[in-house]
């Protein structure tokens, strides 16, 4: 007896797994999509001092100087100092970036300084 691929019993097993498995995959792509992405840090004034002090420490000395003002760097401080953080961390990354320094990722509210 010759039984068709549409009538064996294990035609019927194979569809129930596949739509099981179409079930799950489409409850997982749910379930990723409704996770929120992870809270990006505000811009602080925090932020703003550590990169500029960063700036001052490494960026200004006489090897990597842009001469006896940087306006841009000027700028940064100013924007941070006005509450315009995110602003003066473009601009101080910026700046970091065109010098080819690494730009340190955030940490304490407070930036380092030598005692």
């Amino acid at each position: 007896m010759r039984v068709r691929p549409g009538n064996s019993p294990l035609h019927g097993t194979l569809q129930a797994s596949r739509a099981s498995l179409l079930g799950l995959v489409a409850v997982l792509l749910d379930a990723t999509i409704a996770v929120p992405a992870p809270a990006q840090a505000e811009p602080s004034a925090g932020r703003c001092a550590q990169l500029v002090a960063y700036y001052d420490r490494y960026g200004v000395g006489s090897t990597n100087s842009d001469g006896r003002r940087n306006h841009a760097r000027i700028a940064a401080a100013i924007e941070c100092r006005n509450d315009r953080y995110a602003e003066g961390i473009a601009t101080i990354e910026k700046l970091l970036r065109d010098k080819k320094f690494t730009v340190q990722p955030p940490g304490p509210d407070e930036p380092d300084h030598d005692n």
